[in-house]
């Protein structure tokens, strides 16, 4: 690995955990455990694009590490873990199929997948299956937030288009 993509990668890391932290300070206005918007997800999907599904793999599993303990909750770390991974794995299947114009779909099939291992370590750990009963309001959630972070994504990345061009 070159010296580039090591800061690149660094910083990368940098810029999702503090979104991760800022973001874990912020009240979501729904009652439903799990619901949160995920800009984080911006950082996975745009480094998924311009350096690869290892780098943004790397990347993720060191955002949610890290930002969970610095928050101190290792609980959540189970939840967040199983639902990026999932969510990561769901985007790079994905890839292969769309276009960059259609980030967006990536996106929403990811956090679909991230609320599916939610759901699935909530069941585990709860040792009860009445849990999956939130599935149709977190799905939803999903894909509304899915769209949001695809969106948010493919607006950097066409920014970015727009800067190597200039230069």
């Amino acid at each position: 690995m070159n010296i580039k993509k090591l800061t690149t990668m660094a910083m990368l890391t940098a810029i999702s955990m503090i979104v991760f932290l800022i973001e874990a300070q912020i009240p979501i206005p729904i009652a439903i455990p799990g619901v949160k918007l995920g800009v984080a997800n911006v950082i996975t999907l745009f480094t998924l694009w311009t350096l690869g599904w290892r780098e943004a793999g790397a990347i993720l599993v060191v955002r949610i590490f890290l930002g969970n303990l610095i928050v101190g909750n290792m609980m959540g770390m189970l939840y967040s873990m199983a639902g990026g991974v999932l969510c990561w794995v769901v985007m790079c299947l994905v890839k292969p199929l769309i276009d960059r114009r259609h980030i967006w779909v990536m996106s929403m099939l990811g956090a679909v997948g991230h609320n599916v291992g939610q759901l699935a370590v909530a069941v585990w750990v709860s040792g009860t299956a009445a849990i999956a009963l939130y599935a149709p309001v977190l799905l939803l959630a999903g894909l509304v937030t899915g769209f949001f972070t695809g969106q948010c994504a493919q607006a950097v990345l066409n920014h970015m288009d727009k800067i190597q061009k200039g230069s």
